[in-house]
């Protein structure tokens, strides 16, 4: 078999079969997302408006951890200052939009909250540490702005390419958050990590049940004529088995 199409043809199949079908209907959370961004960008580089979305979107460390959780879901979409937003636009309507199409919106978004909130909360347990400690952090990386959908679409991408059995692109992305770490060993490429290993263990997790319900599955019953198949989710595709 052609190892392009082993790579990244299911994951091409599904993506090309949800914009035939759908449009640009098949992507409004990710759009929303885009959008939501762009916004967010615009007002916290107005004089007026920077106190604003750091108010609504801005997670440091040094803050008290309730307030952290209850900024963490907007800090995606607050683009960090010092990046292009164009980089973060065009992360969220790629990787964002393509998760939304294979595992639909509502996975889409616990996958990426779930690898944000990782990243946040590894921030606080690596300065707990302190830097002189394996996993540790510099103390002066509590003040640091957390922000923007880096981790998310970390998270997101390596999902997918675990979903749909992609492999050496998982291996890749896994391979440069590394890399990333260990040329530049700031709090971001730390929190990417972070993200990857919740991510995995989800991944972990979905696989483990998988395999239970096959096993129901294949009981008694199962060569009665019948097909048994499970529920899926809206707007979602359903990869190859991993079994």
């Amino acid at each position: 078999m052609n190892p392009v199409k082993a790579e990244w043809g299911p994951l091409y199949r599904a993506v090309r079969d949800g914009i035939a079908e759908r449009k640009w209907r098949a992507i409004p959370v990710t759009l929303t997302a885009v959008c939501l961004t762009a916004l967010m960008q615009y007002v916290q580089n107005q004089e007026w408006g920077y106190q604003f979305v750091q108010n609504l979107g801005s997670v440091r460390a040094e803050e008290p951890l309730w307030l952290a959780l209850l900024r963490t879901p907007l800090s995606l979409f607050v683009p960090a200052l010092d990046l292009p937003v164009w980089g973060a636009l065009g992360q969220i309507l790629l990787v964002f939009g393509i998760a939304e199409i294979t595992l639909g919106w509502w996975r889409m978004l616990v996958i990426g909250y779930v690898a944000t909130l990782a990243g946040t909360l590894y921030a606080r347990f690596g300065i707990w540490l302190g830097e002189d400690r394996p996993l540790g952090l510099p103390a002066s990386d509590a003040q640091v702005v957390d922000t923007g959908p880096s981790a998310a679409v970390v998270g997101l991408a390596v999902y997918v390419c675990w979903r749909y059995r992609a492999w050496f692109t998982m291996a890749l992305v896994i391979g440069a958050m590394v890399g990333e770490t260990v040329i530049d060993d700031n709090l971001a490429g730390r929190e990417h990590l972070a993200a990857i290993v919740a991510v995995l263990l989800l991944c972990g997790v979905s696989a483990l049940r998988q395999r239970r319900r096959s096993g129901r599955w294949s009981g008694p019953g199962a060569g009665s004529g019948s097909t048994t198949e499970p529920r899926r989710g809206s707007g979602s595709k359903r990869p190859p088995s991993s079994s």
